[in-house]
């Protein structure tokens, strides 16, 4: 089978022929290629390339369906010293601005800027963020969806970002974590107001592209977790939005898929009863408190998990050892194998040894086949 006939049947409730390993490089790539730090191998190889090369697929992250613009909203952009840029959101309510921030470490690695600074600020500041939501345009994309996965081919399945929900959207991307509890505290009206307009937004403008798209496999959620989402806010907030939407997409023949790379132990349960049908770049312990054998006890076949193996043991101070214990155990632990992608949660970092990841590749051979062992 191809890892696009793979990734379909675990989709579909079936069990493929060996397990699809498809990890991330991207991160990996990008900054050992700016430093001159590819190996000789690899370093007149394009991204795509190199992930053919190592694993023999592509994690096939960049498609859409939709793009989007805003109306009557003027945005401009000024740099602020050396590291800091500073975007302003122009509209006839009133102006708000964000600020991003650099490191020569990261530039240098080719990884995004930071948001240190948050549209979200005041009250007053919510009634003009309103208006750039309802004054956002949502166009269709179909065309470039069917090219992009005409381009992926055999190698992988796309995966669609479609943002995130609106709660964890506000508190995110809005105002910011370390803000987002004073906002709920202070200006719990314009909080709850905002959230139902983004809510309406979303309905109105998101959810249409969804289910009328010819993608299959949706991502609609980021990073939700046990500290920043917990059981009490994940209920009141987030469970009502999904419980909502994925009956639909079900329906429709669709998978939503949850961006998992944050501690999930407290909310494994209500990932589930949300309609999530896959959570990928799963991250798991030694990264957070949970395990595999958790989230496998928690969810058996019925939430497919994209990950199982954590950036940090691609890296030292593991031991060629302890990495070779840690895939030995993930084998046994996922054992007989449905519902399950073998990758990196979240991504090969600049310091992950491409050794490690070709000996994955290696075991996926030797030990992938299906139903595995947990012998």
């Amino acid at each position: 089978m191809t890892n696009r006939e793979r990734i379909l049947a675990i989709l579909e409730g079936r069990l493929p022929d060996r397990i699809p390993w498809i990890p991330r490089l991207q991160i990996w790539y990008d900054a050992n290629r700016l430093t001159g730090a590819l190996p000789e191998e690899y370093r007149n190889l394009s991204h795509r390339e190199v992930e053919r090369r190592v694993f023999g697929g592509t994690a096939a992250r960049d498609g859409i369906i939709y793009r989007i613009s805003l109306e009557n909203v003027e945005v401009r952009t000024r740099q602020v010293g050396e590291m800091d840029q500073v975007i302003e959101y122009e509209t006839p309510v009133g102006t708000v601005t964000t600020r991003l921030r650099s490191t020569e470490q990261l530039r240098q690695q080719g990884i995004q800027d930071a948001e240190v600074e948050f549209m979200l600020k005041r009250r007053e500041d919510y009634a003009v963020v309103e208006y750039i939501i309802e004054h956002t345009r949502y166009e269709a994309a179909y065309e470039e969806y069917l090219e992009y996965e005409c381009e992926v081919g055999d190698e992988g399945y796309p995966m669609i970002n479609c943002g995130d929900c609106p709660f964890h959207h506000w508190m995110r991307a809005l105002t910011g974590y370390n803000e987002a509890y004073f906002h709920l505290n202070d200006f719990p009206n314009e909080v709850e107001r905002f959230l139902r307009t983004l809510t309406d937004r979303f309905k109105e403008s998101v959810w249409p592209h969804m289910l009328d798209s010819p993608a299959k496999l949706l991502m609609h959620g980021h990073h939700l977790s046990s500290h920043m989402t917990p059981p009490p806010l994940f209920e009141q907030y987030i469970l009502p939005y999904y419980q909502e939407l994925t009956p639909r997409l079900r329906a429709a023949g669709k998978v939503v898929a949850l961006h998992g790379d944050n501690d999930t132990r407290q909310i494994l349960g209500h990932i589930e009863r949300a309609g999530f049908g896959m959570v990928e770049c799963f991250v798991t312990s030694p990264m957070v408190d949970t395990t595999m054998a958790e989230a496998r006890a928690a969810w058996g076949d019925r939430v497919i998990i994209w990950g199982g193996v954590p950036s940090v043991i691609l890296e030292e101070p593991y031991t060629e050892e302890q990495f070779e214990q840690y895939m030995d155990e993930l084998f046994r632990t996922i054992a007989p194998g449905g519902a399950f992608i073998l990758g990196i949660a979240d991504n090969a970092m600049p310091g992950s040894k491409i050794e490690r990841i070709e000996r994955i590749t290696q075991l996926v051979e030797q030990r992938g086949n299906l139903p595995l062992s947990a012998v």
